[in-house]
């Protein structure tokens, strides 16, 4: 099946590559595309976050997504009052982050969302492109391409034996490659190993990033608005219930468990949909613990899905807290990296405004 799937995808590419079927270049915006080859959980989310924040003071910024598990279709745009089954998760916690100013949107259909995106913002610089790789009828003028320290995908297969969406080839679309996740003791030796593993390409650069977590916060549901600070919590032993619905919940439960009395995980599937028999359950689990210091922790991307009007009275009732993260880089990587994308923006960004089929 894997073998199948594998030649399925790498037709799928020569017919792009060879001109069969077309892509999309927008000449009055700059696109900047943030993808993997594997199915989710390379930190796609809090990459975008650390692009907006890079290029927002002093461009004007947009982000396009899928809107993977909303329950709309077509083009969206995401307003303060926007809901995860309306925009999806991810776009929800990009609203919930930045400033109104910075429009998010979300649309299946990339070429469409960009059209719609500069016909209501047409002094729009830049275009962040969420899960694009595989969106060939769009072409971004700048690809970076995530790989999981821990899963990297030279050391993957093919769905469904393994995790890769296409054929590890596909790398060499990309520009830039960011090992994501990496350990906070990174040695140069592993560094060293991982480049010669990958084998970039002439045009490509690879910079490694790490996860840094924040406070703990109260999930909007909730009245008691308490920020509880991350030192203090990890200082008083508490108990915790981990509920999380996101593709690779491991690295948070290794950075919690030496930190906790006790880690009882509530694992789901990615995106998922949390219902009251499920809210219910985890009350009843909470309960159980005999700790007095005892609390729920979520993610930020499972708190935009709870955020939900159903699950309101019955998560008012816990103690649930979302734990934030972000992105840094890696010893110099981040010097190199915000030179790079600021150099690509500033010398690509006055184009003229038209859009094409770019038949390359």
């Amino acid at each position: 099946m894997s073998f199948l799937y594998g030649i399925a995808m790498l037709i799928r590419n020569l017919l792009f590559n060879f001109s069969v079927l077309s892509k999309t270049e927008f000449k009055e915006v700059t696109l900047i595309g943030v993808g993997n080859l594997s199915a989710g959980g390379t930190g796609k989310t809090p990459h975008i976050e650390y692009l907006i924040n890079l290029l927002h003071p002093h461009y004007k910024v947009a982000t396009l997504s899928r809107g993977y598990g909303r329950k709309t279709t077509g083009f969206q745009q995401a307003a303060t009052t926007s809901t995860a089954s309306e925009i999806g998760d991810e776009p929800k916690q990009f609203r919930n982050r930045f400033p109104i100013e910075i429009p998010v949107a979300v649309d299946a259909n990339r070429v469409n969302g960009v059209k719609q995106l500069i016909q209501n913002f047409p002094f729009l610089d830049v275009v962040l492109l969420d899960d694009v790789f595989q969106h060939r009828s769009i072409k971004p003028g700048l690809q970076i391409l995530l790989t999981d320290y821990a899963a990297l995908f030279y050391k993957d297969y093919m769905l469904p034996t393994g995790y890769l969406r296409e054929p590890k080839s596909g790398m060499k679309r990309a520009d830039i490659i960011v090992v994501s996740k990496t350990p906070d003791f990174f040695s140069p030796l592993e560094r060293k190993r991982i480049i010669q593993e990958i084998k970039l390409k002439p045009h490509q650069k690879i910079y490694f990033s790490k996860i840094v977590y924040g406070n703990l916060m109260p999930i909007e549901n909730k009245l008691d608005k308490k920020v509880l600070s991350l030192s203090t919590f990890t200082e008083t032993n508490y108990s915790v219930v981990l509920l999380t619905g996101i593709a690779n919940s491991k690295p948070l439960e290794y950075f919690l468990k030496d930190k906790v009395a006790a880690l009882l995980p509530m694992r789901f599937s990615d995106h998922h949909e949390f219902k009251t028999a499920e809210i219910l359950e985890l009350k009843e689990v909470y309960e159980t613990i005999k700790n007095d210091k005892k609390i729920i922790i979520t993610t930020e991307k499972d708190a935009m899905r709870l955020q939900n009007p159903i699950l309101a009275d019955y998560l008012a009732e816990l103690p649930i807290y979302y734990l934030p993260i972000e992105v840094a880089f890696q010893d110099q990587d981040a010097i190199g990296f915000n030179q790079q994308i600021n150099n690509y923006v500033r010398t690509h960004r006055f184009n003229c405004n038209i859009y094409k089929t770019e038949n390359k």
